[in-house]
């Protein structure tokens, strides 16, 4: 990867990393060792990205965002203030479980809410939209909307984060980008 990126004088990079050009990281973060970030991500305030994690291109991440071992970002995705991963289904104190760390894969174009929980182990599909406050602990299928604790699905978004209303037939449009999308035995395509 390219190595022009722009880190502000108070952030941490350690050893290892690879960052994207046109990256940016702000004030008081720490970029752990070994992780990938890719091009023209932006870190905000106060961010932890713990070692050997994974950020695609074009990756948002807000203020004060704790992303741990074991997670993956693919292209696109964004993590709003203060949301959170884990990466221990059972964690203690006094038992060492850096053996068991479960994955988490967000994938491309994912928007994850301020304020929630990602318990580990699960996979956000594609586009999917995760409410603010969410605690989120089974995986999430592309382009659904889940809010609430322990988070549940409401309906659906495009591409552009709009709600979708489907039609008798089926089909919803983005009101944004006017693309068409059709609901199929419980799940959610765009189509050409």
């Amino acid at each position: 990867m390219d190595s022009s990126y722009i880190a502000h004088e108070t952030a941490v990079i350690d050893a290892g990393c690879a960052i994207g050009n046109g990256t940016r990281i702000w004030h008081f973060s720490h970029i752990m060792s070994n992780c990938t970030i890719g091009k023209n991500c932006n870190i905000g305030q106060n961010v932890v990205v713990s070692p050997d994690v994974v950020l695609g291109d074009n990756v948002k991440v807000q203020n004060n965002v704790s992303i741990y071992t074991g997670v993956i970002c693919e292209d696109d995705v964004f993590l709003g203030p203060s949301m959170v991963f884990t990466n221990v289904v059972n964690p203690r104190s006094a038992v060492n479980r850096k053996s068991e760390y479960k994955k988490t894969l967000v994938k491309r174009g994912a928007t994850i809410g301020a304020n929630s929980t990602i318990v580990c182990g699960i996979t956000l599909g594609e586009f999917c939209f995760i409410g603010a406050g969410a605690v989120v602990t089974k995986d999430v299928k592309p382009y659904a909307l889940v809010v609430g604790n322990p988070a549940r699905q409401t309906g659906w978004m495009s591409e552009f984060g709009h709600k979708l209303s489907f039609n008798q037939e089926g089909i919803a449009i983005c009101p944004e980008s006017n693309r068409q999308y059709r609901l199929n035995d419980g799940f959610v395509t765009k189509l050409q």
